[in-house]
């Protein structure tokens, strides 16, 4: 009897692919990068969102360096393609929270892209991050 159960399961879980109505995946795939950018005196969580040419969502939390959160006064943040030959724009990230600063701009082209962030913490003390990052 058990044979004849698990046989009748094995032969439904061979045919469900051809029983299911089986339609194209219209889910976009992950494009989300993150990178972790850090400054002996501040810590940067990077999460860059719908990473393709066009417009990205920039989600920034920032930490102090034993991991606390680290509020700022202001987050500016340069996207620049140095094989466009363009000069690199920045522009100021709005606060969401006391750590979490958001940003959307303009990835026009595919490729090698250079983020930097200028974190003010108080009038004469801004930290500057920045690395390498790949947008396709």
């Amino acid at each position: 009897m058990k044979i004849k159960i698990y046989s009748v399961c094995l032969l439904l879980m061979a045919a469900l692919p051809l029983i299911a109505k089986a339609g194209p995946n219209l889910n976009a795939p992950d494009e989300t990068f993150f990178i972790h950018l850090h400054d002996p005196r501040a810590m940067a969580n990077v999460t860059i969102s719908a990473v393709h040419a066009g417009t990205v969502e920039i989600s920034i939390q920032l930490e102090t360096v034993e991991e606390l959160p680290l509020k700022a006064q202001s987050v500016s943040v340069t996207l620049g393609n140095p094989e466009q030959g363009g000069a690199p724009v920045t522009t100021e990230a709005q606060r969401t929270a006391d750590d979490q600063w958001s940003v959307k701009m303009a990835a026009s082209k595919a490729g090698r892209w250079n983020l930097g962030l200028g974190i003010t913490l108080s009038p004469a003390n801004t930290v500057n991050i920045a690395s390498p990052i790949l947008i396709y």
